[in-house]
């Protein structure tokens, strides 16, 4: 697989407003992250990593929201770690990837492999969250050598069990191109955060402005969300998932990796008695409840990252 690394980076006024409201975040958290862009050949697109800390590396996966800096209340408190932070393809400023025409869990398998190799590493601690615990999982199962552990934070990975959501479902309908043309506000943001159970995160206001006002510019000034509708798209078949978005019982049990899964007392994705069950199927796997939402570092970063931090060490 050719790779390579380049700084060019996207300009024009709706990125330039869109790297105000990061850098604004990141100023938030007092962070600094670099930025690079890694160019693949199979599959074709180029992607950006945002990189933050030093030490063992970690490859970050994020689920919708798909971009670097939903992580930075979370990265803040992993010190003594080299955080890479992906942005998926067609997400913030990475280019789009036209998921109908691959296997699904074989692209995002070797998608991030080749990631790995233009950033010079052999392997590294895998952290995923939403639809990017199916990557991780991909990846673990797909080349194994190239994962040392595995966090899966929040709901996750997909499971025949698991319906498919409604706001997917929707995405995927002819309704959803219209959906995701709709005028995001601060409005919009919350809403879809108390949807994702951080309701009392957001009343107590844990989650900051800055971290709002990224949303919204994630969603206006970029293609973000109109390329995930096309994955969803490649991904649902009436109320179904396609295969390659689903774990059985046997590829589970592959996952030879040690992995820990949190899960948020206020997911609405599953249940604490669905993944115990998952969890139990990989021979290496823990789990752990914490009282917060899908994205479970959004409500207590400091939580989240010690038991990071401790299952990792």
């Amino acid at each position: 697989m050719a790779v390579s690394i380049n700084a060019t980076t996207p300009t024009g006024a709706r990125i330039d407003r869109y790297r105000r409201a990061e850098q604004t975040l990141w100023d938030h958290y007092g962070l600094e992250p670099s930025e690079r862009f890694v160019n693949l050949d199979s599959p074709a697109v180029r992607l950006r990593v945002l990189e933050v800390g030093s030490g063992p590396p970690v490859l970050f996966i994020p689920g919708t929201a798909g971009t670097g800096p939903v992580w930075a209340s979370l990265v803040r408190e992993l010190s003594g770690f080299r955080c890479l932070l992906l942005d998926r393809p067609g997400w913030g400023l990475s280019s789009p990837l036209d998921y109908a025409k691959h296997d699904y869990g074989t692209v995002i398998a070797d998608l991030l492999s080749g990631v790995l190799s233009a950033l010079g590493i052999d392997s590294a601690y895998v952290v995923g969250s939403s639809i990017g615990n199916l990557w991780a999982l991909r990846l673990a199962t797909k080349h194994p050598s190239r994962v040392d552990a595995i966090v899966l934070l929040g709901g996750g990975p997909l499971v025949p069990e698991i319906s498919v959501p409604p706001f997917i479902r929707l995405l995927a309908s002819p309704v959803g191109a219209v959906v995701v043309r709709l005028p995001m506000n601060r409005g919009r943001v919350c809403a879809m955060l108390r949807q994702s159970g951080h309701g009392g995160s957001l009343a107590a206001g844990r989650i900051p402005d800055a971290f709002l006002d990224w949303r919204v510019t994630l969603h206006r000034d970029t293609d973000s969300m109109r390329s995930e509708r096309d994955m969803v798209r490649a991904a649902v078949r009436g109320r179904a998932l396609r295969p390659g978005f689903t774990f059985d019982d046997a590829t589970l049990a592959q996952v030879r990796q040690p992995a820990l899964l949190v899960y948020g007392t206020s997911d609405p994705v599953g249940s604490a008695h669905t993944w115990r069950r998952v969890v139990g199927l990989m021979p290496r796997a823990e789990m752990r409840i914490v009282e917060g939402g899908h994205v479970p570092w959004l409500d207590d970063p400091a939580q989240v990252a010690g038991a990071m931090r401790r299952f990792l060490a």
